[in-house]
């Protein structure tokens, strides 16, 4: 797939079904999610507001701002959640012909997001690292699909 720029992969309503691994941050199981996302800024930026649901109540709301930069793969994340995880930089990432890979970095170690895309559905792949990268365990992995 060849793209001018990836953050419209992502523009829409989605929702599906994620499984949270047991990590330092807390308990594993199952959740639902769903994601709205919308282009603005002519395209080169990405709106995304995020619900998290485990036995059904809320458990992680996120608002999310993407922004593709003037060089060709160049994109950015910025990520700010419930958990009171604020950017004090945005999370640098690239466009690799099949996935939007995003690496945030704090003081508390790094995450990297994977947003990957088949025809029918979006997966998202969080994985955390607290050894600089050596090391990497898995945060939650989920499988989105557009909803009308």
């Amino acid at each position: 797939m060849v793209m001018e720029n990836a953050l419209g992969l992502l523009a829409g309503e989605w929702e599906g079904e994620e499984a949270i691994a047991t990590t330092r941050w807390g308990e594993g199981g199952p959740a639902h999610g769903c994601f709205s996302a919308r282009l603005d800024l002519g395209g080169r930026a990405l709106l995304m507001d995020y619900r998290e649901e485990r036995d059904g109540k809320a458990a992680l709301q996120a608002h999310a701002v993407f922004t593709a930069g003037p060089g060709h793969d160049e994109y950015a994340l910025h990520w700010f959640d419930s958990y009171g995880f604020a950017p004090a930089q945005p999370a640098p990432g690239h466009w690799d012909g099949a996935r939007l890979v995003f690496l945030r970095s704090s003081p508390r170690g790094q995450t990297r997001h994977i947003y990957a895309f088949r025809e029918d559905a979006c997966e998202l792949a969080l994985e955390s690292s607290f050894d600089g990268g050596v090391h990497w365990e898995p945060v939650m992995h989920g499988t989105y699909r557009r909803v009308a």
